[in-house]
């Protein structure tokens, strides 16, 4: 009889908390461009999709100015048909929003955009950049996530798309800029193991990683010709580094083992969102204990 009663317990309170310990874990990726969330995120979407978990990028802007000679309805086509392509590389679902590229604002439409698609992915974890960039794009993207992450569990808004019943996790991506403050490495992802399919995988952005890029850099005459030769030069350029705080990081989350990580992402926890202990982050980033 008592053995009925835990059991019982056991199921009522996973139906009353929407989750149980097999179900998958829905990841929301956002970036202001197609090839942001691929950079940024690339190598923790693949370990999470090779899991079986639901991981969707969005890109706030079509990609329409990003070039040197391709612009408009033109290059908007060739870069959502290379974000498509990077999404099959990785496992993942790719979206590109319709919104001009260089011209993006914090404004409504785009705030009930993303509430709209993180209700309709049911959002367990948010991750976009931090609202401290060079880049106009970036920032107001950053600022239309931060302006969502209450919303998207207020029923009144955007009433045709059903809310959440709880917040998501928020997370920032890393980068390098210091003012007002510097980056906060919380959750560290060794993607050591699936680092050349990273590389595979934002390679099919091929317009921005082998033309526009290298152009805007002064390198275009340096960008090999086949794609073997592309996909070295490019993992070269792209390999980054491990800082100490990073490494400190790793060693958090996975032991000695982290001795072993050649390449890493990092996340910050957001504030604005569900603010997860140890024990949670554990649960929405199973790749921990793989």
């Amino acid at each position: 009889m008592l053995k009925k009663i835990i059991l019982s317990v056991i199921i009522a309170f996973s139906i009353f908390s929407g989750r149980s310990q097999d179900q998958k874990i829905n990841i929301v990726i956002i970036g202001a461009h197609p090839d942001d969330c691929d950079i940024d995120a690339g190598g923790t979407a693949i370990l999470l999709a090779q899991l079986g978990h639901r991981v969707m990028f969005i890109s706030t802007t079509n990609g329409d100015a990003g070039h040197f000679n391709k612009r408009g309805v033109l290059l908007a086509q060739i870069r959502r048909s290379e974000a498509e392509e990077a999404g099959k590389r990785m496992g993942i679902t790719y979206k590109v929003l319709d919104n001009h590229d260089g011209l993006l604002m914090p404004d409504l439409n785009l705030r009930l955009q993303l509430i709209r698609l993180i209700r309709e992915w049911r959002a367990d974890v948010v991750i976009g950049p931090r609202p401290y960039d060079y880049h106009p794009d970036h920032r107001n993207t950053a600022i239309a996530i931060q302006d969502a992450a209450y919303l998207v569990i207020v029923p009144n808004i955007a009433p045709e798309t059903p809310a959440l019943k709880k917040n998501p996790v928020f997370l920032y991506t890393e980068d390098g800029f210091t003012k007002p403050n510097r980056f906060s490495p919380d959750i560290v992802i060794d993607i050591s193991s699936v680092y050349e399919r990273k590389i595979y995988g934002i390679a099919a952005h091929k317009s921005q990683f082998f033309e526009w890029l290298p152009w805007i850099s002064g390198q275009l005459d340096s960008v090999p010709k086949t794609e073997a030769d592309r996909l070295k030069w490019l993992a070269g350029k792209r390999k980054g580094s491990i800082s100490k705080e990073m490494r400190e990081g790793l060693s958090k989350w996975y032991g000695k083992k982290a001795e072993q990580a050649k390449y890493a992402e990092a996340f910050e926890i957001c504030e604005y969102g569900l603010y997860p202990n140890d024990d949670k982050i554990k649960q929405l980033f199973p790749i921990f204990g793989k």
